[in-house]
This record gives C-alpha cells, structure tokens and sequence, in this order.
C-alpha cells in the first residue's frame, strides 16, 4: 500500500511539474552556435562595407554609396558627395535607393539575429517560433542585401570590370551569401528537430 501510495505521489508531482525538456544533442547545439557566429559576422562585415561605402574603382574614379572620388597621381582622392557630378544617368537617385537598401538589411539582420540568440538563452515552448521567425529575417536581410548590390552593378554597368570592385564591395557580397546560407541552414535544423509541443503529448 505504500509503495503504491508513494506512486501515486509521483505521478501526480510529475504532473505539476510538468515533462522535462529533452536536452539537445551536441551536434545540434554546435551548428546553432554556428549559425548565430555566421549571422553576426555578416552583420559586422556588411556594416563595414556600407559605412566606407567606396565599391567600385574605374580607372580613375572612385565610386561609391555616399561619395564619387576622383583621383590623380599626385594628389589625395577628391570626393563629392553630389553624384550628379559623377555625370551618370540616375545615379544619385539610385544610390540614395542602393544604401538605403542595403542599411535596411543590416537593420533587419539584427533584428534576426536578436531573434535567434534569445530562442537559445531562453529556452521555451516558443523557442523554435522564435528561431523560425530569425532566420526567415535573415532571409529578408539577403533579399535587402543583394538588391542593394544589383542596384549598384546596374547604375554602373558601363564601368564595371572584375578587378575594379574593392575589397568593400565583396564584403558586402559576401555578407549577403551568409545572409542567406544561415537563413537556409536555420529553418533546415528547424525542420529536422523534433518540436517540444509534440514531446508534451507523451
């Protein structure tokens, strides 16, 4: 009779408490962290990219999203900030679009990213909606990002070579593949692990 009194006592403490949260794998718990190393990188290499904002050099020219530079030999870069006298059709309207674009996804990027270190420090049952809903942010950061930078390769299609983006210029392209291999890479582990409101049932 005890022991079945004790039983019960159990089960009904159990109960109360509520079912304990399946502790993660390693594997899973390690290309989370990855995944939020990956994003703030991005953030930090596209707000780099933005902030210097020099893209592309055209034999002597500079161009960027907040200044047209020229350059002579013997002199310091003389910039301008009224890209009209860059004398390209569209460009200064076009690069107030590009920039603003593209600081449209940092911003968005962070909130993402926001998003995603709160599901792993708070763990709850809306952990995974809240991991879903950073990386479909992430997505959009990506959708933001690359359409700054199509902006920008199209305004300047007449002077663009290979060799003439800078180093903020793949920064910035480079940001915008983490954007969106962090985005697929997160709602892809979402999908695979079992959710904790299905474990509840059991």
């Amino acid at each position: 009779m005890r022991l079945e009194q004790r039983k019960t006592k159990a089960k009904r403490a159990q109960r109360l408490l509520g079912p304990k949260r399946p502790r993660r794998s390693f594997f899973e718990s390690f290309i989370r962290t990855l995944i939020i190393v990956c994003a703030s990188l991005a953030v930090v290499l596209s707000s780099v990219s933005i902030c210097d904002g020099h893209w592309l050099l055209a034999e002597d020219r500079l161009f960027g999203l907040w200044y047209f530079c020229t350059i002579n030999n013997h002199s310091e870069p003389h910039c301008l900030r009224d890209l009209i006298q860059a004398h390209v059709p569209g460009l200064a309207v076009g690069m107030g679009l590009a920039r603003s674009v593209a600081s449209m996804a940092v911003v968005v990027a962070i909130f993402g990213l926001e998003l995603l270190m709160v599901s792993q420090v708070c763990e709850d049952v809306h952990s995974r909606r809240k991991w879903a809903i950073g990386s479909y942010l992430l997505l959009v950061a990506f959708i933001l990002s690359s359409g700054g930078l199509l902006i920008f390769v199209i305004l300047l299609r007449n002077q663009i070579t290979l060799i003439g983006f800078t180093l903020m210029f793949w920064c910035e392209f480079t940001a915008s593949f983490l954007f969106f291999l962090n985005a697929a890479s997160g709602l892809h582990i979402n999908s695979l692990t079992q959710p904790w409101d299905q474990l509840r049932k059991f």
